[in-house]
């Protein structure tokens, strides 16, 4: 008797596990029906996204990022005069960051080039995520600021773990949490995402705020522009040499 309550428990338990999964996958694919439809994504080569970015009392960066199916990604923005580049090429990841003194680009290191790879995925990590090596777990659901949504639990390839809160009634995205390792410390940021706009079919969010959980600190990202399949050659996301250095001016020999 007590062999077949186990028995019994432990089906219970892989159906409901099943129940879980078949849920988690039936929210994906609800959410990417409220953003327009798998083929509207997928027929989507290119996107091209300007914005400003209010990074603390009276300091705006205007930025634009490219976005390019194939894994790449290019963002600039610009501080004080100052245009700084970000880029992803499908495998690596480079900067040139001209106010911290450095005007060559550079590699960047793993644990930076996460968040720019991430980036680089222009459907999103929930769209094929089996394919991209990624698992997603339904945690149920959550009141956020009186809303009820969706709580998925992502945990990427690269080691990252992301969850997504979706609107149950929308099925849009309304908040993110990132829990990512940098330099060995755990550090989790936290962005509300909303004031969605329809673009060529396909329903972007113009307004994000993001900061580390906890912090009164928050950078707030205001769409302007968002453009589809605009041309962008593959040059552009790929690691330029240095700037040549030119000689210095030999001094003139004093006259006899």
């Amino acid at each position: 008797m007590i062999k077949k309550l186990y028995i019994g428990i432990a089906a219970v338990l892989v159906l409901v596990s099943a129940m879980w999964a078949q849920t988690a996958d039936e929210v994906i694919a609800k959410n990417v029906q409220a953003r327009g439809g798998m083929d509207k994504l997928k027929s989507v080569q290119t996107i091209k996204s300007t914005a400003t970015m209010a990074m603390g009392p009276g300091m705006e960066a205007p930025g634009m990022m490219i976005q390019k199916r194939g894994n790449l990604a290019r963002l600039e923005f610009t501080i004080q005069g100052l245009t700084a580049v970000q880029a992803y090429d499908g495998k690596n990841a480079w900067a040139i960051m001209p106010f911290m003194g450095k005007k060559d680009p550079e590699l960047m290191s793993g644990d930076e080039s996460k968040e720019l790879e991430e980036m680089a995925d222009i459907d999103g990590p929930l769209v094929d995520y089996k394919s991209k090596g990624h698992q997603v777990e339904l945690l149920g659901k959550e009141k956020i600021e009186g809303t009820d949504a969706y709580k998925l639990k992502v945990s990427l390839k690269n080691g990252d773990v992301l969850t997504v809160y979706i609107d149950a009634d929308s099925f849009l995205e309304i908040k993110d949490e990132m829990k990512r390792n940098v330099r060995g410390t755990d550090q989790l940021v936290e962005s509300s995402i909303g004031d969605y706009k329809e673009v060529g079919g396909i329903i972007f969010p113009f307004a994000i705020e993001s900061g580390v959980k906890g912090s009164a600190e928050k950078q707030k990202i205001t769409m302007n522009k968002i453009e589809l399949n605009v041309p962008a050659d593959d040059s552009i996301f790929k690691m330029p040499p240095p700037a040549p250095k030119t000689d210095a001016p030999k001094p003139e020999e004093p006259k006899k």
